[in-house]
Order: structure tokens, then sequence, then C-alpha cells
């Protein structure tokens, strides 16, 4: 029997923080811890922050900056999903919090079948062969550091989060192209305020890190059903 994924609950309201953790709890999926604030998130985490599977993250904290949050958890090495819970008031914060490192948002009132879908989907994502080391044509692709290596040369690309889960899905595609509407769903996950300009300013920033000549790209190709990576 798989044992249950914990689950680090961070929001003020403390009748919502009880209500969520039992509908998680229901079934044995989950077990959660609930922390009020960001601060007390952050003694949690730093006091074990490897047991935790995932983060619910919501944006209506008053006591710091979920952005930051997320880009602390991130310069960490922490790699556990980090999901917000966005009330109506605070949507404008959605994409600079995926940008910091946040993996998926979901609004409130939502169900809690699909945050439970959205919560196994990032947990099997990280499961799913972060630590390996896989072959971008002349680079090691290290998806868990973040990290491109031409070993030939000796060269090393940081990358972000973003680029990082960019490369991974057209890998996991094995040269086939992406749409630019799949890309956008898979990477950003919500994405009422995200555009197809956001991801072709991350392609295009993409391109000046791996390409030898971005204005030729050979590695991270357009095609006219989306993009992909070259196969070899």
């Amino acid at each position: 029997m798989t044992p249950p994924h914990p689950v680090l609950i961070v929001d003020e309201n403390d009748r919502f923080r009880a209500s969520l953790a039992e509908q998680l709890a229901f079934g044995g999926a989950f077990t959660t811890t609930g922390a009020a604030s960001i601060p007390a998130a952050e003694a949690l985490i730093r006091a074990d922050g490897a047991r935790f599977a995932a983060i619910l993250l919501d944006l209506g904290l008053p006591d710091g900056s979920a952005r930051e949050f997320c880009g602390k958890l991130r310069r960490s090495g922490l790699r556990l999903p980090i999901i917000l819970l966005v009330g109506a008031a605070r949507e404008a914060e959605v994409l600079p919090c995926l940008d910091a490192g946040a993996n998926d948002a979901i609004s409130k009132p939502f169900r809690v079948q699909d945050l439970i879908g959205k919560l196994r989907a990032q947990i099997a994502r990280i499961a799913d062969g972060q630590d390996g080391v896989r072959i971008i044509g002349p680079y090691e692709f290290r998806p868990a550091a973040k990290l491109l290596q031409e070993t030939r040369r000796g060269r090393k690309i940081r990358l972000t989060e973003k680029e990082t889960a960019i490369l991974a899905f057209l890998l996991d595609n094995g040269g086939e192209p992406v749409s630019r509407e799949t890309l956008l769903r898979e990477v950003w996950g919500y994405n009422p305020k995200v555009t197809t300009h956001t991801l072709e300013t991350h392609i295009y920033r993409l391109r000046q890190k791996i390409e030898p000549n971005p204005a030729e790209a050979g590695l991270l190709l357009t095609d006219a059903r989306g993009y992909r990576l070259a196969a070899g």
C-alpha cells in the first residue's frame, strides 16, 4: 500500500485549513500539517522540509510575500511542488509566483477533487526521473539541479524553473512537436494571465543560452504545430 503524501497547508484561516486537511485525509492518500503564516511555514521547513511532498500556499497571507517565499524555497534547493490557493482579489499575483518557482495554482472556491488531481500530478512529476541525467544535443540535462552541462567544453548553463520545465516536457515528448497551448498548460498550469507571448519570451531566452547561433536554432526548434527538440 502506498504511504500517504504529507502536505503542508499554509493559510491563515484556521477553519479553512482544518476543513481542507479533513478532506485531503479522506481516503488516506494525504496527511497534512498546517501553518497560519509564512514565518511558521518557514520554521517547519527548516526543521524538516524533506518530509513534505507538496505545499499548498494561500496568496492572501498578510505577513509575507508569497513570491519571495517561493523564490527562497527554490534558491535553497527544495524541489517539492508548490500549488497556490488563489482568492479572486489575488489573481494578479499568480504569474510572479509561478515565475518565482510555484508549480500550479487553483482558484478559490475549488472542488477538492480538482486540487487532489493537481497534487497527484505535481508529486508524480517530481518523482518521475527528476534527479536523473538526460541528454539534449551536446548537453547533459540535470532537471533537479536546473542545469545543462556541456561535458566536452566543461560549460555549465543555469536554468530557471520554467526553462527546466519546458525542456523536460519537450524531452518527454520524444522529439515530436508540442503545441504552444499544451506547453502553457503543462508548464504554467494555471494560465488565465499567461499568454503565448510569455512562452515565446521563455523560448527566446532558452535559445540565447543553449544555441551556438540563436538566430538559426538547431536544438530547440519551432514547428508549425509548436516547439520540439531536435532528435539525436
